[in-house]
């Protein structure tokens, strides 16, 4: 009878653990997304201090036409999204009339540019002139800002991209799938050896393998082929799926 119970009572845990995984999911993956679009926001604003402050704002800018490009010239059709390039060029847009237009944010920094302007054009009196400063400080508030602006775009640009490498993935991880079950058949009716050390070490990467080319391709502050980067970690999803599933124990 206890032996029951316990029995009953770690199926319940179970369920538990797994409904407990399966709510957090969401969360966790909106976690994740917003930590990759503030990462990817304080890596633009860091580069702009040291690598590229001359270019200012403008280099977040011509990364995110750059982005666009990749999907008119490179994706022009998916399964999972109909008209890539119009479908990014249109989320882009209501995101930029939402967060500038719509809340009069647009008509203010336009005010404030003609003013840093104005400011910034006349000759410094003394040691220290406040509107001089003034305008200076505008300025640079300006390049940091439409930095973070035009970096939200190429994150929802981004975004429209790794959805559109979705089947890439789950290809990779059905094939690995598919070969470590042969694999651990073969295994199995053979003389194969276990090992518990590379099933745990090979488990262990799956998550990994699966998060960090979003959150990297996410918050790169160069505009590169997603290809470069989503390509190889999902060779490698594949091989750790592959190594995870074959040397997975004989018998239960």
């Amino acid at each position: 009878m206890a032996d029951i119970a316990e029995k009953a009572q770690q199926q319940q845990e179970g369920q538990k653990t797994l409904l407990g995984m399966l709510f957090s999911l969401p969360f966790q993956f909106i976690g994740v997304m917003f930590g990759s679009l503030l990462g990817a926001i304080l890596v633009e604003w860091l580069c702009l201090y040291l690598f590229w402050p001359d270019a200012g704002w403008k280099h977040a800018q011509q990364m995110f036409e750059h982005e666009l490009s990749w999907l008119s010239q490179d994706l022009l059709h998916s399964v999972v999204i109909k008209e890539p390039g119009r479908t990014a060029t249109w989320l882009a847009q209501q995101v930029y009339d939402w967060l500038m237009v719509k809340t009069g944010l647009q008509d203010n920094i336009n005010a404030l540019t003609r003013y840093s302007r104005i400011t910034a054009l006349q000759d410094k009196v003394g040691y220290f002139d406040l509107r001089y400063e003034i305008g200076w400080v505008i300025i640079k508030f300006q390049d940091y800002g439409l930095a973070a602006l035009y970096t939200l775009l190429t994150f929802c640009v981004r975004m429209v991209i790794l959805t559109l490498t979705i089947p890439l993935f789950l290809l990779a991880a059905f094939t690995g799938l598919v070969d470590g079950l042969v694999r651990r058949d073969l295994r199995k009716f053979g003389s194969g050896r276990e090992s518990s050390y590379l099933y745990h070490k090979a488990r262990g990467t799956i998550i990994p393998l699966t998060i960090v080319p979003w959150t990297i391709y996410l918050a790169i502050p160069i505009s590169i082929s997603p290809l470069l980067i989503l390509l190889p970690c999902a060779l490698l999803l594949g091989i750790s799926i592959y190594i995870t599933v074959s040397s997975f124990k004989k018998y239960l």
